[in-house]
């Protein structure tokens, strides 16, 4: 069942998750706007933006999740002789905008892209006020592969990733998953389930599990754990 709540101007108040619609799978609200207050409330309920170009925007909170606790990365065996011969080297925050802008890219497997101006003018924001973070990957000055998201308090929520080099996203997410474990992070929000996260660890969570870690790891007074260069 479930059902769809439109979103006012003057709140960035949501709906209990438990409203979200079964088909399509966590569709929760519609409307409001891409404001820095909004968007880390929302965050902090386990609720993401997620739209495409002429659609209104959407609010989201599927059931189950799909997770990963860092301390749970799986490295294969391939990827663990990729770490040791690689020359691709790997920085945090480095270029979160080209990140955004290569996520945003046209790809082959897609019809579209939901990573509008919009929304790279309001991730970018994040990131200026500290909250949105990057990981980049680079071929000599080429940046090949990288990803993005949010970190609030032990959690981060991932958004997107790129790769035009065999492995290069894979790698990201790897650097991602170890830097957040020295920094005492517990959970990685992947949002929604691939072979190629669940190759490197993750896991389906129910939503009523993920939103119970979310209210101790990331509570609106804590602040990141994320660690600067």
């Amino acid at each position: 069942m479930g059902q769809l709540t439109w979103l006012t101007a003057d709140s960035i108040e949501f709906p209990p998750a438990s409203r979200a619609m079964q088909s399509p799978n966590g569709l929760l609200a519609a409307g409001g706007d891409l404001s820095p207050e909004r968007l880390l409330n929302a965050y902090r309920q386990g609720i993401f933006p997620w739209y495409a170009a002429g659609q209104p925007l959407l609010w989201w909170c599927p059931d189950p999740r799909t997770v990963l606790a860092p301390a749970e990365l799986h490295i294969s065996r391939s990827m663990r002789k990729f770490l040791r011969q690689t020359h691709f080297t790997v920085t945090r925050d480095h270029d979160f905008a080209a990140v955004m802008r290569a996520c945003a890219a046209p790809r082959r497997d897609a019809d579209g892209t939901w990573i509008t101006p919009a929304m790279q003018a309001a991730y970018t924001r994040l990131h200026e006020l500290g909250h949105a973070h990057s990981i980049e990957v680079w071929d000599g000055e080429q940046l090949v592969g990288g990803l993005y998201g949010l970190a609030l308090g032990r959690a981060f929520f991932g958004e997107s990733m790129f790769s035009v080099r065999t492995n290069a996203s894979k790698l990201a997410f790897i650097a991602l998953a170890q830097h957040l474990e020295a920094c005492g992070f517990a959970l990685i929000d992947c949002q929604m389930p691939t072979d190629h996260l669940f190759s490197l660890g993750a896991r389906s969570l129910p939503r009523s599990a993920f939103l119970q870690q979310l209210q101790q790891l990331c509570p609106p007074e804590q602040a990141s754990c994320w660690r600067a260069e």
